[in-house]
């Protein structure tokens, strides 16, 4: 049951020379050079130079002279023994540090990782788990939204599928996805298309300087609460993608993550569903028309993903 989408619909003109302009600047700080193209092109050099400038700030609280030194002498090249590479050839940072190494702090509401000496490699099976999940996203359309806006993926807890799972980015560190994951790929794909969606809607709202207003709130149907717009706006917008690309991987996931995707997207689906009114009358304080355009577009392909769901019969046969 797929339904057609193509990665024009998150092409940002002139994001490779914002992000290069804003790399630069972070290596003037730090005194280091980052200038370097990475294998997915300023991305992933982008995402990096936050991990470095974060770390030396808080190298640089703590007194800590030789970690700060390592993070301005860090380069992209000094991680190569982190990167993996999927079929197209498209590069990303995976990380797999053990819970007690996360960190918290002001930084964030959630838990995070920062890039440091004693990262090291992930096991040969994560990467597997990883280079078949970004081959599932090149396959369904979401190749160029993970490749620009997920290059630093920090794979967490192993679960199962009848667990919760946890997903989550934050705006100091854009490019990094922090996800739980489990052995199904198309899983892991649908929670990374979900966080890059995040990391693509605040790029594009900057880039089109559209700002929010901060006193209009609207009843979330995810959180079951009143959220501001900009969470509305970007709940609408990253589930809609998560549905979008469930329903494109259904037909070629082995029985088990097809259930789970299935059941997901008829979950899903009913929350877009109640969301739907306020999302037309939201959609309209976005003052960037192609933005607000990719938006709609985004929501009513979803919905009719979910209305093309087969009965519980069908699945039973199929």
């Amino acid at each position: 049951m797929t339904e057609p989408l193509t990665d024009q619909l998150f092409h940002l003109p002139d994001l490779d020379e914002r992000r290069a302009s804003r790399t630069q600047r972070i290596a003037e700080v730090l005194g280091s050079n980052l200038t370097g193209q990475g294998p997915t092109g300023p991305a992933i050099v982008h995402a990096v130079a936050h991990h470095l400038l974060e770390g030396a700030e808080q190298a640089a609280n703590n007194r800590d002279a030789g970690l700060l030194s390592w993070y301005r002498r860090t380069e992209l090249r000094d991680l190569a023994y982190l990167t993996t590479v999927d079929a197209a050839g498209a590069a990303h940072l995976l990380l797999n540090p053990p819970r007690r190494q996360l960190l918290q702090s002001p930084l964030s509401d959630t838990a995070y990782y920062l890039i440091n000496p004693q990262t090291s490699p992930a096991a040969p099976d994560k990467h597997e788990l990883l280079e078949a999940a970004l081959d599932s996203s090149h396959k369904h359309g979401f190749g160029d939204l993970l490749n620009h806006h997920a290059p630093i993926i920090c794979l967490l807890e192993r679960r199962d599928l009848r667990d919760t799972l946890f997903s989550w980015s934050i705006t100091r560190l854009p490019g990094t996805v922090f996800t739980d994951h489990t052995d199904h790929p198309e899983v892991l794909a649908r929670d990374l298309v979900h966080e890059a969606g995040h990391h693509w809607f605040n790029e594009a709202l900057a880039m089109r300087s559209v700002s929010l207003p901060d006193d209009i709130t609207v009843y979330s149907p995810w959180r079951e609460s009143e959220r501001p717009v900009f969470g509305f706006l970007h709940a609408c917008w990253a589930f809609s993608l998560t549905v979008i690309y469930s329903g494109a991987a259904l037909d070629g996931a082995p029985p088990t993550a097809r259930a789970f995707l299935s059941g997901y997207m008829e979950q899903q689906g009913e929350l877009l569903r109640a969301a739907a009114p306020d999302f037309a009358q939201v959609a309209a304080l976005i003052k960037s028309k192609p933005l607000r355009e990719r938006l709609s577009t985004a929501v009513a392909t979803a919905l009719r993903c979910t209305q093309r769901l087969p009965k519980p019969t069908e699945q039973a046969s199929s």
